[in-house]
């Protein structure tokens, strides 16, 4: 970094430092020491408060890694636009893919600041320590966990609880760095292991629990405050187990919540059959009942958002869902036109559900017809499958026929 630069850095450090005093941090605990950039090229940390930026800024001077949003935010952002910040978007691969090798060249050259990251990818109340994302622990540098803690009694500093009036009075920091952890040499250690060992380190000293929580935990509970839900975290699943197991993005996760929320859910977060019959605009019938049923595992009657979300993300894994969809639209699509119109759903629709009424199948048609053009193409048909995976069962009879004809009724079991 030329000397000019260098120069300019330490104004604005020192620019950090009264940030951090006049907001009520005139004397900030510490415990340990910083390892140094040789032995310890990247740092993570737990994250809490928009304070932890500007504290790490002052203290280790490093490259962070940050939302591309945190640009925008007051003080946070100019900071973190010196620090030469890596930005990311957690939603993009390609984006991913690009953060973690600036992140592997960073760590690699002395020239660099060591390279900072806050691992749970959003802040937390500081009580429980969330899944942790890997892009600190691919390179597979030597690693040091730093602890941040914020003591009170009357002020909560945590993020959702932040005010900048009472951040002006003295407010109490601690932080603890604790010893470097290494990868495992002597065997092939994941980067998902290697960011479990560092989590565990973290979680001990913290004093608290982990979870699988994750940013898309984040997603969902403010969807739900959007919509006025007067529990927002019951719908909180653990998007982390639900990403491993099923392979289901957070983004898709929140269309689902959207979904459910359209069934009208009580205060209590429980859905009814008669709302889920709503939601997916469907009559009552012996087939739309068993389908409600296969997410009422408890038989309680109603449902819940995880249930839906795990009934729905178990369908989308199974493999002959995306075949399944593939053959219930060539059925319905007759004529060879490369699309289906309105009469032709109809058709299809009642081989499964007889005495459907025509406004019943004009309602289940526009549900389809995603683009509202009048007609049902091939992406409007898969792609409503996909965000109502359990509408495929409406074409179990398709899935009697051709490529699927030798599995008989286990292809319905199997997807459903």
């Amino acid at each position: 970094m030329p000397r000019w630069r260098c120069r300019l850095m330490w104004v604005t450090r020192i620019s950090a430092r009264w940030i951090l005093f006049s907001f009520g941090y005139q004397w900030i605990r510490r415990k340990g020491k910083p390892a140094p950039r040789e032995t310890a090229p990247i740092v993570v940390s737990n994250h809490v408060s928009y304070i932890d930026p500007i504290f790490y800024f002052y203290e280790l001077f490093p490259t962070m890694v940050a939302a591309e949003s945190h640009d925008s935010i007051p003080f946070v952002g100019t900071i973190i636009r010196a620090m030469q910040v890596i930005y990311v978007n957690r939603f993009i691969p390609s984006s991913r893919r690009n953060a973690v090798n600036e992140i592997k060249r960073k760590a690699s050259c002395d020239r660099f600041p060591r390279v900072m990251l806050f691992p749970e990818g959003t802040t937390t109340n500081g009580r429980v320590i969330i899944s942790f994302q890997l892009g600190a622990f691919i390179p597979s540098y030597p690693i040091q966990p730093v602890i941040v803690r914020y003591p009170h009694v009357h002020f909560d500093q945590s993020w959702g609880n932040i005010s900048l009036v009472k951040l002006m009075f003295h407010n109490f920091m601690e932080v603890e760095y604790l010893p470097v952890i290494y990868p495992l040499e002597d065997q092939k250690e994941t980067a998902a292991r290697f960011a479990k060992r560092v989590s565990n380190v973290i979680a001990i000293g913290l004093n608290v629990t982990q979870t699988s929580h994750s940013y898309g935990d984040v997603m969902l509970l403010m969807k739900a405050a959007e919509s006025k839900q007067e529990k927002p975290s019951s719908y909180m699943v653990e998007m982390a187990q639900v990403s491993s197991i099923f392979h289901l993005s957070s983004l898709e996760a929140v269309d689902f919540l959207d979904k459910f929320l359209s069934m009208n859910p009580d205060s209590s977060g429980h859905v009814s059959m008669d709302g889920f019959l709503r939601g997916l605009r469907l009559k009552a019938s012996t087939l739309s009942e068993e389908i409600f049923r296969f997410l009422d595992v408890d038989n309680y009657g109603t449902i819940t958002f995880k249930q839906f979300l795990f009934r729905l993300a178990h369908v989308m894994k199974q493999p002959l869902f995306r075949e399944a969809c593939q053959l219930a639209l060539r059925e319905c699509e007759f004529g060879g036109r490369g699309y289906i119109s309105e009469e032709q759903l109809g058709d299809s629709l009642r081989a499964t559900m007889m005495n459907m009424s025509k406004g019943e199948i004009h309602e289940l048609f526009e549900l389809f017809d995603g683009d509202g053009d009048g007609r049902v193409s091939q992406d409007d048909f898969v792609s409503c499958l996909r965000r109502n995976p359990l509408l495929i069962v409406l074409f179990s009879h398709c899935l009697q026929h051709d490529d699927l004809l030798e599995t008989g009724d286990r292809t319905v079991d199997e997807i459903v």
